[in-house]
C-alpha cells in the first residue's frame, strides 16, 4: 500500500539496511554522510525510525518531511525525534564535505538526567525547514563534540562508556540551544512579523465567531497559519515576547474576557461560553489565575 511506513526499530537494523558493518555501540552510532548513497529503491519510502537523529549535511539533500520537500545546503543541521515519518526524494551519493548523521536509541539516555530532560530540546519537534544554519566556528564546535563521541564507542565498552557518551551528547544539545538563540537573534524582523501575524489571527479567529464555535485556537492552529512547527512557533514566541504561544492565546482570552466583563451584561457563564469554554469554572480559573480575581470581583471593582 501506499500508505505504508517502514520502521526502523534500532541501530543495528540501521546499519543493515544502509548495508554497513555490524555498530560498535548497539544505541548510538555516527554515520558520516560521503559513505551513504540513496539509490533508486530507497526514492520516496516512507520510514519513521525508534531513534533520535541529528544530521549536519554538507552536500545538497532532497528530503520530503510530512507533506513539505526541501534541499539543505551546506552547513544545516536538522533533528528529528523518534517515530517521524519521513522519504528521500532523490538518488543521491554524498560524496563530499564532513557532513554526519547521528542516531540514538532512546534507551541510551532512558536512566539519565539527558532522559528526564529530553523535552526541553524543543528542536526535535521542529519542522526540517525550521533547521539550524551554523557558522564555520560553530560546524566545528559540533564537530569536536561528535568526534568524542565517535572515540568513546571505537575503544573498548567499559562501565564508564554509557556515562561519558551521553555527557558529551548533552553538550551537543546544549551547544545547539545556544545556537538556535543566536538564530532567534538574527531573525528579530522576521521573527516580529510572525508575532503581528499570530496576534492578528487571534483577532480574526474572535470577530469570526470561532471562539464560540469551535473553541479556543490550539497552537497548532497558529502554527499552521504562519507555516511553522508548533514547538517552533513557541520557541519563537517565547523569546521575542517571554510568552509561549500558549500564553498568548490564553491572555488574549482574559483580555476579551476583560472588555466583555465591563461592557455586556452578560453572566460570568455566557461570557464563558462565548469564548469558548465548555465549563465556566475552567474560565474562572483561568481568569483569576491571570488577573488574580475572579471575574465577577473583576466586574465589581470596576
Amino acid at each position: 500500500m501506499a500508505d505504508d511506513i517502514f520502521r526502523i526499530q534500532s541501530i543495528s537494523q540501521l546499519h543493515d539496511l544502509l548495508g554497513f558493518e555490524k555498530p560498535k555501540h548497539p544505541l548510538i552510532s555516527v554515520i558520516k554522510a560521503s559513505r551513504l548513497k540513496i539509490t533508486a529503491d530507497m526514492i520516496n519510502v516512507k520510514t519513521a525510525a525508534n531513534l533520535y537523529y541529528i544530521g549536519l549535511k554538507s552536500s545538497s539533500c532532497g528530503l520530503q518531511y510530512g507533506r513539505h520537500h526541501y534541499d539543505f545546503a551546506e552547513g544545516v543541521l536538522a533533528f528529528q525525534a523518534p517515530n517521524q515519518v519521513y522519504a528521500v526524494t532523490s538518488e543521491q551519493e554524498f560524496d563530499k564535505g564532513n557532513g554526519w548523521l547521528l542516531f540514538f536509541h532512546p534507551d541510551l539516555i532512558r536512566t539519565t538526567p539527558l532522559g528526564e530532560n529530553i523535552d526541553d530540546y524543543s528542536f526535535f519537534s521542529y519542522d526540517v525547514h525550521e533547521a539550524l544554519h551554523l557558522s564555520d566556528k560553530e560546524k566545528n564546535t559540533l564537530n569536536d563534540c561528535v568526534a568524542k563521541i565517535i572515540e568513546e564507542y571505537n575503544e573498548r565498552i567499559d562501565n564508564h562508556s554509557q556515562r561519558v557518551i551521553v555527557s558529551s551528547l548533552e553538550l551537543l544539545l546544549n551547544y545547539c540551544l545556544r545556537f538556535y538563540e543566536r538564530q532567534f537573534n538574527t531573525r528579530v524582523a522576521q521573527n516580529r512579523d510572525i508575532v503581528s501575524q499570530v496576534e492578528s489571527l487571534l483577532k480574526a479567529y474572535y470577530q469570526k465567531g470561532q471562539l464560540a464555535e469551535y473553541g479556543s485556537p490550539s497552537i497548532q492552529y497558529l502554527a499552521d497559519k504562519v507555516h511553522l512547527s508548533a514547538s517552533y512557533l513557541s520557541d519563537l514566541l517565547k523569546k521575542e515576547t517571554g510568552r509561549s504561544a500558549k500564553d498568548h492565546i490564553n491572555d488574549f482570552l482574559v483580555e476579551k474576557a476583560k472588555d466583555l466583563l465591563l461592557g455586556s451584561g452578560d453572566s460570568v457563564a455566557e461570557i464563558a461560553y462565548s469564548l469558548g469554554f465548555n465549563y465556566p469554572h475552567y474560565f474562572s480559573r483561568l481568569f483569576k489565575v491571570k488577573t488574580g480575581l475572579t471575574p465577577q470581583k473583576y466586574r465589581e471593582m470596576n
